[in-house]
């Protein structure tokens, strides 16, 4: 563990080729962390509300996804913009997990916090702050990431307990027929956040598995596991001046106080190395 954080559900993180450090956020407590391994400073922003991811924005500070909408959020003047709300009429809602693709736009996905089914969707931010509807009736909108080569996104709506790979078009921003390449095993833990390696190779976060996996989608395979002093595993991304390190983000949220007793790292940031190098995250470019 490199950061003893105690966040109560941390989630989204982000390595910054520019600045070299890692954000992330924690939903529950609205908080937007930063940490530099280099300095080992970790500063931090309580925005207000839920936060389900930022993403870099190229003109300087970030684009929020919270439960009020997408937010650009300028770090130095703690000044707030929304750019789109698409879901203001389902005040239940928020937005969760998101990622920018290549070309600049940001994918972003809801879900109710009442936990009902299927009332959640994913919505692309394009670069002129207009936003469409790219999938309905989704239940969880969790990791996605796309291929070394832009033709693939990957998608997890967590409760599915699936993995879907999408064809991809990165010029116009659309995927097309889509297909399971990846279906969780019971008693693993549920598919949570993802990054995808240098490889192609799909890395997984286990919510209540304690573990991050590493996948082959081309057939599904298992390749490895990664080992996780806590149970409630989010997302995790490559990072580092080599993108050789894995940091793993990790949740506090709904254990009771013997689950915490035996497991005190939970919402700890952590960061491994396991062997392969990953992919430089991409911006926001409206």
């Amino acid at each position: 563990m490199i950061f003893d954080a105690k966040a109560t559900l941390g989630e989204g993180p982000v390595w910054h080729p520019r600045y070299q450090w890692l954000s992330w956020v924690d939903i529950e407590e609205g908080k937007l962390h930063i940490h530099d391994p280099a300095g080992g400073v970790n500063r931090s922003w309580d925005i207000g509300g839920k936060i389900g991811a930022a993403v870099p924005r190229r003109s300087g500070g970030f684009v929020l996804a919270t439960d009020s909408g997408l937010q650009a959020f300028d770090p130095d003047s703690a000044i707030r913009e929304t750019l789109a709300n698409p879901e203001k009429h389902i005040p239940d809602n928020r937005f969760n997990d998101g990622k920018c693709d290549a070309w600049g736009r940001f994918w972003v996905g809801t879900m109710s916090m009442k936990k009902k089914p299927q009332s959640g969707a994913l919505y692309v931010l394009d670069r002129d702050h207009s936003i469409r509807s790219v999938l309905e009736r989704v239940t969880t909108s969790n990791g996605l990431d796309w291929s070394p080569d832009r033709s693939t996104m990957y998608y997890i709506d967590t409760p599915t307990m699936q993995v879907k790979a999408f064809d991809f078009d990165l010029v116009s921003g659309t995927i097309g027929h889509g297909r399971v390449a990846i279906q969780f095993p019971e008693g693993v833990g549920r598919p949570d956040g993802m990054t995808v390696d240098a490889d192609g190779m799909l890395w997984i976060a286990h919510w209540d598995g304690g573990r991050v996996s590493r996948w082959n989608p081309a057939d599904a395979t298992l390749l490895e596991e990664l080992l996780v002093p806590a149970d409630r595993v989010t997302s995790c991304t490559f990072g580092g001046p080599k993108l050789d390190t894995l940091y793993i983000t990790t949740a506090r949220y709904g254990l009771d106080t013997v689950s915490l007793s035996r497991q005190p790292c939970a919402g700890g940031l952590f960061a491994t190395s396991p062997g392969v190098c990953g992919l430089p995250a991409h911006e926001y470019a409206g």
